[in-house]
């Protein structure tokens, strides 16, 4: 466990083995810095968050769900297309080209469905529009260098495709540097990596799921919301999953941004208290809720 506020480390807590210089797998945490590069690729003009993805995969303008879908649609996973955990296996040898033919299970912005694919796609998307340049050299110039993060495991397929939804292995203070780049609204350790009023679209729910922006989880409900689990919900079949009025912790601020993963892996980001925590750890039993209200004094 991490607490950094105001640029200070106030807290650091390492178990069981754990230690200071310890990399641990952050799982889907993954996610939201592959948000980030898509933010920066949007920044730099290849793509803009309302574009339909079929202009750049051609190959969608002929499914007519399919063409509708834009690339916000991916990054908040509401682009109705099959969540695919398999393209984690890694006997596959083409997990974009697999993701660009998973079937539409819901009309374009109307559900949210969990899963690998979507940032598969939007990949496959950002590799077509860089042609040249690979998307993990995109991903490090613009993304892990600016943060001072070496030596990833992008757990690529035999064709050099990364897999955004999961992989990265940091430490607690490795995966703090994401959340003073939120606090400092796009600002990281003096140098703008990029605007602040593009990294806030980061922030902002969808119609299928408030409580999910562009990779990254709101708690923007709090204090009234329904307090749930987002991992467990998660383990639901998507139908089954109601993500209206939900929120992390009613006593968390309500503009509190998570990055998760499996595990109870977390990066909890608190802008108004100037403020990042880092849970690390194994399976056990945990409440984010619980957690942070022992963490804000609250419990």
């Amino acid at each position: 466990m991490l607490v950094v506020q105001n640029g200070r480390t106030i807290f650091e807590h390492y178990a069981n083995g754990g230690s200071a210089r310890g990399r641990w797998p952050i799982f889907s945490g993954t996610k939201s810095f592959w948000g980030i590069a898509a933010l920066a690729a949007v920044h730099d003009g290849l793509c803009k968050l309302d574009d339909s993805v079929s202009d750049t995969i051609t190959e969608w303008k002929s499914d007519p769900r399919k063409a509708r879908i834009t690339v916000r649609e991916l990054l908040t996973q509401t682009d109705g297309i099959e969540a695919a955990s398999r393209l984690q296996r890694p006997s596959i040898s083409n997990r974009n080209a697999m993701a660009l033919e998973l079937p539409s299970l819901a009309e374009p912005g109307a559900a949210f469905i969990y899963g690998p694919s979507h940032l598969q796609i939007f990949c496959e998307l950002l590799r077509r529009k860089l042609k040249d340049r690979s998307t993990i050299a995109y991903f490090e110039t613009h993304v892990s260098d600016r943060l001072g993060l070496h030596h990833l495991n992008y757990k690529k397929d035999r064709q050099g495709n990364p897999l955004p939804a999961t992989g990265f292995e940091l430490t607690a203070e490795e995966w703090a540097r994401l959340g003073e780049l939120v606090l400092g609204n796009g600002n990281y350790r003096r140098r703008q990596i990029m605007p602040a009023a593009l990294l806030s679209e980061a922030f902002s729910g969808s119609r299928a799921n408030p409580s999910y922006g562009l990779t990254f989880w709101l708690n923007q409900h709090a204090p009234n919301g329904r307090e749930v689990d987002m991992e467990r919900m998660l383990d639901l079949p998507w139908p089954a999953a109601e993500w209206t009025d939900v929120c992390i912790c009613r006593d968390a601020p309500a503009d509190m941004v998570v990055a998760l993963g499996s595990g109870y892996q977390r990066l909890f980001v608190f802008p108004s208290l100037k403020a990042v925590v880092v849970r690390q750890g194994s399976n056990a039993t945990f409440s984010d809720a619980h957690f942070l209200r022992l963490v804000l004094g609250k419990s």
